[in-house]
């Protein structure tokens, strides 16, 4: 084992090396036959999905087809862990892929005056600086290292899975120690970080709060958001009373009505309140907490009156989402508080809470929907653990009750369903969730989507998710077209990255429907992705070769292709291209170009998986092992009939690497147990494939 001693000795002395030199070499002397390290990073390499994807072609390279396992750091963790002059600054995450205990074995403790920390299976590995710590567990105030993590062991919350965060309580030592570093001389960018761990405690004096206020508001006028503590000293400031807190709420606006909700008050309601009528979702939550700690405890009631205000106000839809969450998020607390139950049954019963809110008509129609919609992916579940032999599926139920509820449910569904979608505005991966619904298209669907292009209000990311849908089931139009343009053209030419989606820019997909219909537009828009700037556009020009598509278009794709530039979707572009050009399913295009000199073969991998389904291929750059259209298109091409051996290995390799048979619980929609038996199976019954 590294000796802290002898650490702490070496780092006194001056160092001809950085830290990030240091870390290097010993990164570069890892690796043997089953263990590889990738080469540190380069901007190129920003997210863990980046850095499967360097292995994959890593691997491809070196020609290493038997387990292997690997590991990398990424841009972003690169950035966070080192200064500019190369200095550790925080834990440097060590990703991975592969064979855990291989990895951990491959990794050993870390360089000298380091060590290397196990995350778990499920977890990255840390690597951090190697401190000490004195007989009472402080470390020496001047040992910048050795207070980081001492303040980051603090202020690890008890429990991540319940809001608001508990901490542990302070020693009488860790208490004073703290309060130490905020006397004189007192430097504000030096007390942040204590200042912190004190408040989340409630233990900032009125004189600390009071010294803290005057730096804050003398370095950060007229930018009082920037400093990193203000939530918390927002917090002290209500605790103590202190008006200030006030005047400061009215500079901050809405973004302040969090901590409101922490020191409950009739002035905090009507603030709250007061935000979340003029179209702040955030503070929807608040609202709703502090009216039932004030006014009316029960969630529904409060719910429905919070609902009849934000209707009387014509607030936007995602304000009555935000009531939809919060009202979710309150009984699955009020429940975990009254049951003593964990985070993973919580997770079951807001499930059965959204069955239950579907059919309870103290709520509005529009909020039953939004209910209706969470419960579509979790009434299996709800009724596999109402089914679960033993004790009551949870705490509290009854097993006809639940079985009852879930049966008056889908009665209910479909009607309450109707003519609605996804919000359009949450995160790609919780919209890339719901893609596999879509693989068929009802005339309610296509209503509601072509009414979500044609809003003023849709924004990039929800138009390239409605559009690309209208266009890959083929029944986008000319009026589609006309609904976006003129108007909507200064929007759709801006930067909105889309490789980590099903669905590429919208203005990509415009084009090829407008191409594809011979729009008088057509040329306008081929004419703007053929202009110098912007530049950002360029990368993904030749998708817009999919529209109307001929041997020309082919052959410049062919071109990009055979190249070593970063695919962005051109490949996939090229197998649509020819099997439109061709008349043939692309799978069988694709299957032809396996071996093909020039072709990268983990491109051609996912791309053999994403066109399994024309009618709707899958445009993220890799396989999702959490997607279920993934794993559906995985089965698709490891079963089709019409494909080479080593096209049908393709899919079955996989949906071996799947998260629904490695690690179900990254799979979103959650599968029930019935569903992973199946996919067990699957994987069993193909075993020798």
């Amino acid at each position: 084992m590294n000796d802290p001693g002898t650490a702490q000795a070496a780092r006194r002395t001056k160092r001809t090396r950085s830290d990030l030199a240091v870390i290097t070499a010993w990164w570069r002397g890892l690796g043997d036959d089953g263990f590889l390290v990738l080469p540190p990073p380069t901007r190129s390499r920003y997210t863990q999905s980046d850095g499967h994807e360097d292995a994959a072609e890593l691997l491809a390279v070196r020609g290493l087809t038997g387990p292997v396992s690997f590991a990398y750091w990424h841009w972003q963790s690169h950035g966070r862990a080192f200064g500019r002059s190369g200095a550790l600054e925080g834990e440097l995450l060590l990703h991975w892929g592969g064979d855990h205990a291989v990895t951990a074995a491959g990794l050993g403790e870390g360089p000298t005056g380091f060590r290397v920390v196990d995350g778990g299976p499920k977890g990255a590995f840390q690597l951090d600086r190697i401190t000490g710590r004195d007989d009472a567990g402080l470390p020496d105030p001047a040992d910048a290292d050795g207070v980081r993590q001492f303040l980051a062991v603090l202020d690890e919350p008890l429990d991540r899975t319940t809001a608001p965060f508990q901490y542990r309580p302070l020693s009488a030592a860790e208490a004073a120690w703290l309060h130490e570093r905020l006397r004189a001389p007192f430097s504000l960018s030096d007390a942040t970080r204590f200042a912190v761990s004190l408040e989340r405690r409630d233990e900032l004096t009125p004189d600390e709060t009071e010294l803290l206020l005057r730096a804050w508001r003398e370095e950060y006028e007229g930018r009082l958001a920037e400093w990193p503590a203000w939530k918390e000293l927002l917090h002290a400031l209500l605790r103590h009373g202190d008006e200030e807190a006030w005047e400061i709420i009215a500079t901050l606006g809405s973004r302040a009505a969090e901590v409101l909700l922490r020191v409950p008050s009739e002035r905090g309601l009507a603030t709250a309140r007061a935000f979340a009528l003029g179209g702040d979702r955030a503070a929807v939550r608040p609202w709703l907490a502090l009216h039932r700690s004030l006014r009316e405890p029960d969630a529904i009631r409060a719910t429905a009156a919070i609902a009849a205000e934000l209707e009387a106000h014509d607030v936007p839809e995602s304000s009555l989402r935000g009531l939809h969450d919060a009202l979710t998020g309150a009984v699955t607390s009020d429940w975990r508080r009254e049951t003593g139950e964990a985070y993973r049954a919580g997770r079951s019963y807001a499930a059965l809470a959204a069955v239950r809110f579907a059919l309870d008509e103290r709520l509005p129609r529009a909020l039953r929907a939004l209910a209706a919609d969470a419960a579509r992916d979790r009434v299996d579940l709800v009724r596999e653990e109402a089914l679960r032999p033993g004790a009551a599926p949870l705490a509290g139920t009854d097993t006809s009750e639940v079985l009852a509820d879930v049966a008056r449910y889908e009665a209910a569904r479909d009607g309450l369903l109707s003519g609605t979608g996804p919000d359009l505005t949450a995160s790609e991966g919780s919209l890339g969730d719901v893609w596999h619904r879509y693989r068929t298209l009802t005339e309610a669907d296509v209503s509601w989507l072509r009414g979500r292009t044609a809003a003023p209000e849709t924004g990039l990311q929800g138009l390239g998710f409605c559009l690309e849908l209208l266009l890959a089931h083929g029944v986008a139009t000319a009026s589609d077209v006309d609904a976006l343009l003129p108007h909507r053209l200064k929007d759709l030419t801006k930067k909105y990255r889309t490789t980590y989606t099903e669905w590429r820019h919208p203005l990509v997909t415009l084009t090829c429907l407008a191409l594809d219909l011979d729009h008088p537009v057509a040329g306008k828009l081929v004419s703007w992705w053929n202009g110098a700037r912007p530049l950002w556009k360029d990368e993904l020009r030749l998708l817009t070769h999919l529209g109307a598509p001929d041997e020309a278009k082919a052959a410049e794709l062919w071109d990009f292709v055979t190249s070593p530039v970063h695919d962005v979707g051109q490949l996939m572009t090229w197998v649509l291209v020819r099997a439109r050009l061709d008349g043939e399913h692309p799978l069988l295009v694709a299957d032809r170009l396996l071996g093909t000199p020039g072709i990268r073969e983990y491109v051609l991998h996912r791309v053999l998986i994403a066109v399994a389904d024309p009618g709707q291929p899958l445009w993220h750059y890799s396989v999702d092992p959490r997607s279920w259209s993934w794993w559906q298109r995985a089965l698709e091409v490891a079963e089709h009939p019409g494909l080479s051996a080593e096209a049908r290995s393709v899919g079955l390799r996989a949906a071996r690497q799947h998260s629904l048979v490695r690690s179900p619980d990254l799979v979103s929609p959650a599968p029930t147990e019935a569903v992973r038996e199946a996919a067990r199976s699957w994987i069993e019954r193909h075993a020798d494939g």
